[in-house]
């Protein structure tokens, strides 16, 4: 098995270690059509499709014909709820629907190797050795993402309620568990942290 050996840091951008990635998972080929595909997969499933709309069938009146069909001089209406009045029926609006739609599981690990390998290629994954924060504030996670030099970040880490918390209030933060790990929270953010305990579940969840 081929790997890369990365520096580990700790919240203060200080030297721990250095651990091995999987090029399988961390270094394979990156596939952008996998990428647009899983990113719009997941944006379509997000939406609500509430948008709705009536046709003259659903608007409320319009049940006798305005005037005589003919001799007024004007153009003949059977009802005030035409689509070509004011007030009237909408023609091909929108209705609710389900816009979600799956792919392939295949499909979904190969666009996460890919969207993994380019941010390490491009220097914008940091593997750090664990996340503490003394307590649930939101001030105390700035100051430790100062120190480590990122304002923009996606982090990953198993189940730790105290960070969670603290980024709640940040919009350029997003905390994942490695099991809620996505493209799409991937790429939108500039840079990924890691924790060092998560690194195992994630290769292996993405070499099974």
């Amino acid at each position: 098995m081929s790997a890369t050996t990365v520096t580990v840091y700790n919240t203060n951008k200080e030297k721990v270690t250095e651990v091995a990635l999987d090029d399988k998972v961390f270094g394979c080929e990156v596939k952008p059509h996998l990428l647009h595909e899983v990113v719009k997969m997941q944006l379509a499933n997000r939406r609500s499709g509430t948008a709705s709309t009536k046709t003259r069938s659903y608007v409320r009146g319009g049940g006798r014909k305005p005037w005589r069909q003919k001799g007024t001089g004007r153009a003949g209406f059977g009802s005030i709820r035409n689509p070509v009045w004011t007030g009237g029926g909408v023609v091909f609006g929108p209705h609710p629907r389900d816009f979600s739609y799956r792919v392939n599981k295949k499909v979904k690990k190969a666009a996460l190797r890919s969207a993994l390998s380019v941010k390490l290629k491009e220097e914008q994954m940091l593997i750090v050795d664990s996340f503490q924060l003394p307590e649930i504030k939101t001030k105390a996670l700035v100051a430790v993402l100062d120190l480590m030099g990122v304002d923009n970040a996606c982090i990953i880490d198993a189940s730790n309620n105290t960070l969670e918390k603290s980024a709640r209030n940040l919009p350029f933060v997003k905390v994942l568990r490695p099991e809620g790990l996505n493209v799409y929270d991937i790429l939108k953010y500039d840079t990924l942290v890691i924790t060092q305990s998560c690194l195992e579940t994630i290769s292996g969840a993405l070499t099974a």
